[in-house]
């Protein structure tokens, strides 16, 4: 596992830059948080994750180191159990785009949304 060459919160745009191999990514605050590693999210196993809704104004409100393995991300709705190893974060950041759009295709498929204040009717 290798870790970031640089991992920066930048507080303002709600995004965390990291580098790997000389290559910057930036990862929103929205994107970490639906793809958390956590069990709230990911389950316990297969079949068993939890679609995120909702996060659009969700926001970072600190970063922690865990060991020499991961990171802690504190999100302002209260969600900080998900360690985010190095290996799973570079993960995140090489496939962001489609893990993006995986996304908002299962949103659209179960009628849901990333704004808290929108609600999507679909009729039959």
């Amino acid at each position: 596992m290798d870790a970031p060459e640089k991992i920066k919160l930048h507080k303002q745009s709600q995004t965390l830059e990291l580098a790997y191999n000389g290559i910057n990514y930036q990862l929103s605050a929205e994107f970490l948080r639906v793809h958390s590693p956590s069990a709230e999210v990911r389950g316990h196993g297969q079949g068993q994750e939890t679609l995120q809704h909702g996060k659009i104004n969700v926001a970072m409100t600190n970063i922690e180191a865990c060991g020499n393995y991961a990171l802690k991300i504190i999100f302002n709705d209260g969600h900080d159990s998900g360690l985010y190893s190095w290996d799973y974060l570079k993960t995140l950041c090489e496939n962001q785009f489609k893990l993006w759009r995986d996304y908002l295709d299962k949103l659209d498929a179960a009628g849901l949304t990333r704004d808290p204040n929108v609600q999507v009717l679909k009729l039959s």
